[in-house]
């Protein structure tokens, strides 16, 4: 069997098809009006009445053309045969009643809505009829053609919706994936300067014990805090993470809580931080990445800069940029490759969000981190 066969048999139907709606009413009552408007108007019709009741009484499949595409094609074409062959076999004339295109409705259907195995089946089913028609009502050449093009183009509809459809959800996973990458990222970034800090305060209040018996009292304090929104903001991601479920967020951490990341600590530099210009009415993204990058250089020069005595982290705004800096005044330890999402994030936030983020050695002594974002999101 080749693979474009296989392919095709092995398709599972699409994800649940839409409830019933008021239009397949809609379209049931219009058929069914037709159908008796053409009756009534038309005086060539042949055997108007076995027409008019063929075309009604199969209306009523159009409810189910969706849920159920093979055995409603089935049905509705294996009764169409069985007229066929019976006028056929009367010698009567055959049956021209316009309304009956609403049938094109079902193969289309079929590809739509069913499995592959199903879209095979229910085109040996629709063969049968469509060969018996032409032999039983044979007009030309031309008329086959167009007949049989009108039906091959209800398929090829159907496989195009599909495919667009199929293509959207595709796209709609992608997008999906990409933001538990994001998500992973910002558990990283959060985690990260959260247990160093822990990190910090525990070295400080052992190193403080002898001298001064409330610093490991303060350091624990400060340790509770850490690890407790490290733990909401941790359970918060993987919830989503795991489960696929949104999660109730905090407001996200921007610019004016950058001073969260101030402070000084006895083993460890001291941070400083600085706002200037114009950083009001930030978009949310913005505002979130300057915070998340400021908050991962922070770490990284906790974490890595060796004697240094100061972090200072540099914010200013104009109207068409925000401008991040971060730098320390220690000795820099190499950087270690492919350590994780820390720099690579940094540079990727900011890249998605059109600006720019550079990291590397000061021209005098410790690492700086220099970003650049705009102050309007790209389309």
């Amino acid at each position: 069997m080749s693979n474009p066969l296989r392919s095709l048999l092995e398709e599972p139907r699409p994800s649940p098809p839409p409830a019933r709606v008021w239009r397949d009413w809609a379209l049931l009552g219009l058929v069914t009006v037709l159908a008796l408007l053409e009756w009534s108007l038309r005086d060539d019709l042949p055997l108007p009445g076995l027409s008019v009741a063929l075309a009604v009484g199969l209306a009523p499949l159009l409810l189910w053309r969706r849920t159920h595409p093979l055995a409603v094609v089935a049905a509705a074409f294996g009764a169409i045969t069985v007229v066929d062959l019976g006028v056929l076999a009367s010698g009567a004339q055959t049956l021209d009643i316009y309304t009956m295109v609403y049938l094109l409705l079902l193969p289309y259907a079929l590809v739509r809505w069913g499995s592959g195995r199903e879209a095979v089946a229910g085109l040996a089913v629709i063969a049968v009829p469509a060969v018996l028609s032409l032999v039983v009502s044979w007009s030309g050449v031309g008329d086959a053609i167009g007949g049989i093009g009108v039906l091959m183009a209800a398929f090829a509809l159907g496989w195009a919706v599909r495919s667009q459809d199929n293509a959207r959800k595709r796209r709609l996973e992608q997008v999906k994936s990409e933001e538990r990458v994001l998500l992973a990222r910002e558990l990283h970034d959060t985690v990260a300067h959260h247990v160093s800090a822990i990190a910090v305060h525990a070295q400080a209040g052992r190193a403080l014990a002898a001298t001064s018996p409330s610093a490991p009292l303060e350091a624990l304090e400060v340790i509770e805090v850490e690890a407790s929104r490290t733990l909401a903001e941790m359970r918060a991601m993987v919830r989503v993470l795991r489960n696929e479920s949104p999660a109730d967020y905090a407001p996200q951490p921007g610019v004016a809580d950058l001073e969260r990341l101030a402070g000084a600590s006895p083993a460890g530099p001291r941070v400083e931080v600085g706002v200037s210009g114009d950083l009001a009415a930030l978009p949310t993204a913005i505002d979130a990445a300057v915070y998340r990058i400021a908050q991962e250089a922070v770490t990284n020069a906790l974490r890595h800069a060796r004697n240094a005595t100061l972090v200072d982290v540099r914010v200013a705004g104009d109207r068409s940029a925000v401008s991040l800096v971060v730098r320390d005044d220690g000795e820099p330890a190499p950087a270690a490759p492919g350590a994780g999402f820390g720099i690579t994030g940094m540079v990727e936030r900011a890249l998605l969000l059109g600006g720019t983020c550079q990291v590397g050695p000061s021209p005098g002594r410790g690492w700086a981190v220099t970003a650049t974002l705009p102050r309007q999101v790209p389309a």
